[in-house]
C-alpha cells in the first residue's frame, strides 16, 4: 500500500495522481489534507511518513508547492529516505543507490503527467544494494546517533 499526503497548494496533483493509481490498481490510503483550505505541510508530511515507518504502507508519496517543505518534515521520522524529484533520472536513481521510500513532488514544478512519469520511474525501480547498502547503513548510523 502506499500512504499519500499533501499540504493545500499539493491537493489538486495529489488527486491526480490518486486518480492514476487507481487506474493502475495500485492500493493507496490518502492522509490528506482534503481540500485546497490552507494548512501546514508538516502535519501530512509526518502522517505519511509515520505510516512508511511504521510498516503500515510500504512506501509514501508527498506533495506541497515545491515538495521541499513536506519532504523535509517526513525526513524527521525514523527509518525515512525521502526524495524530492523534478525529473525522472533523480527519481530512478534515488529508488536504486538510496533505496528511498518517500517520493516527493512539487505541484508548481511539475505539471500532472510529468509526475505521473516521475512516479512510474520511481515505482519500476529496484534498489540495487550493494556498495549502496553499506552508504544506506551509514545513513542509519547518524539517524541513531539523535
Amino acid at each position: 500500500m502506499i500512504a499519500i499526503g499533501s499540504d493545500h497548494a499539493g491537493f489538486k496533483l495529489k488527486e491526480e495522481i490518486k486518480k492514476y493509481l487507481k487506474e493502475k490498481g495500485i492500493e493507496h490510503k490518502d492522509y490528506g489534507c482534503f481540500s485546497e483550505e490552507r494548512t501546514d505541510y508538516p502535519i501530512y508530511g509526518e502522517l505519511v511518513a509515520r505510516a512508511v515507518a511504521s510498516g503500515e504502507a510500504e512506501k509514501g508519496l508527498l506533495f506541497c508547492g515545491t515538495g521541499v517543505g513536506i519532504s523535509l518534515a517526513a525526513n524527521k521520522v525514523k527509518g525515512i529516505r525521502a526524495v524530492v524529484c523534478s525529473d525522472c533520472y533523480t527519481a530512478k536513481m534515488s529508488k536504486e543507490h538510496n533505496d528511498t521510500n518517500i517520493l516527493a513532488m512539487g505541484s508548481r514544478v511539475v505539471g500532472v503527467e510529468l509526475a505521473k512519469m516521475i512516479l512510474d520511474c520511481w515505482l519500476n525501480a529496484k534498489f540495487e544494494g550493494g556498495r549502496h547498502q553499506r552508504r544506506i547503513d551509514m545513513i542509519t548510523e547518524i539517524e541513531n546517533k539523535r
